[in-house]
């Protein structure tokens, strides 16, 4: 059987520092891999590499046995990124942003009430996002997942500086998603302790 998503080979330099060389992995649906490490040792640059935003000094990512680098557009609509920035409009509403984010996937209103209600952002959905705090704002990237159709979660530190019910709300997402079929890329510097088949990668 096909490897749905892998690569073979990775190695990344930035500047003179080696960050990982001939790095590999293997991740199929309702699988997890974990990068781990401290700061500074690679994890948000083999995501970014993954997502195709840094170019590797050489090594391959495939996604359904074809090479990332030929068949790049049907990849990047596989994924979604949640990074450290929210990347969204200020100046627009929080349900605004959600919308322009999900308008190729035209989720119905019920889908938006149900996924705001979860996050408990329903009370906040006609605020614009400058008046949001962090804590929200993270809550708000999440709906994008959420609302998203991408088999593929690129997730950069998602539970850092969260308090426990935070922590548990992005545990519980993750299984949930995991559990019908998707597949996840988590960098960790710290425990994450999720129930489901987990491949840890550890970058020194």
């Amino acid at each position: 059987m096909t490897t749905k998503l892998s690569a073979t080979g990775l190695t990344l330099l930035r500047g003179e520092r080696l960050l990982f060389r001939d790095l590999e992995f293997a991740l199929n649906p309702g699988e997890l891999l974990l990068l781990e490490g401290k700061n500074g040792s690679g994890k948000t640059s083999l995501l970014r590499v993954i997502a195709g935003l840094l170019e590797p000094e050489s090594g391959e990512i495939r996604w359904d046995g074809k090479r990332v680098r030929s068949s790049r557009q049907e990849f990047q609509n596989a994924f979604i990124w949640m990074g450290h920035a929210v990347g969204m409009k200020n100046d627009l509403t929080l349900l605004e942003n959600l919308q322009f984010e999900a308008r190729l996937q035209s989720p119905s209103a019920a889908e938006f009430k149900e996924v705001l209600s979860r996050l408990g952002l329903n009370r906040l959905k006609n605020l614009p996002m400058r008046a949001l705090s962090a804590g929200q704002r993270r809550r708000v990237a999440l709906a994008r997942l959420l609302l998203s159709e991408a088999a593929v979660w690129l997730m950069d530190e998602p539970v850092a500086n969260l308090d426990t019910e935070g922590r548990k709300l992005v545990i519980d997402l993750v299984e949930d998603f995991l559990n019908s079929g998707g597949m996840v890329v988590m960098a960790a510097h710290q425990d994450v302790d999720v129930e489901a088949p987990t491949h840890t990668l550890e970058l020194s």
